[in-house]
């Protein structure tokens, strides 16, 4: 199998820890250590591999993780757990800077994919119906 962008990454970073971290989901909690893997977000620049080894580095990177059968299975079963917390928020569960990680992580994956519709109510439960504006500007700048 070609993995033209090293998605082996997040499956070998997921597998010790993944059953742990949708158990921790549906209790309404997320552990900090597991958001940089489990809901990745775009590099702030594109030679920032080492200092992000989790960041995607494109939209095209963005829409392989969400085909991905496993990896893309995950963040979508994730994502569903919290369509189900829905007497929480995303600071609630998250914090303020990882619930700002997440949003930023639901806007990358929103626009890599299509149809995404379970993505796409996440931005009217917990963001207003907003994308993360930061993840917008960076994804314009690439296309430019």
């Amino acid at each position: 199998m070609n993995d033209e962008y090293n998605l082996q990454r997040f499956v070998h970073a997921q597998e010790p820890v993944y059953e742990d971290a949708i158990g921790i989901l549906r209790r309404g909690m997320m552990c900090t250590p597991y958001m940089e893997f489990i809901f990745p977000r775009l590099a702030s620049s594109p030679s920032d591999g080492a200092l992000e080894p989790y960041a995607i580095g494109s939209l095209d990177e963005a829409n392989a993780y969400i085909s991905c059968p496993l990896l893309g299975g995950r963040y979508r079963e994730c994502v569903g757990t919290l369509q189900r917390l829905v007497n929480f928020n995303a600071r609630t569960v998250f914090g303020d800077a990882n619930s700002r990680k997440l949003h930023a992580s639901l806007t990358l994956f929103s626009k890599a994919s299509y149809d995404e519709f379970l993505l796409e109510t996440m931005f009217d439960v917990w963001f207003n119906g907003l994308l993360d504006e930061e993840t917008m500007t960076r994804i314009r700048s690439m296309s430019s």
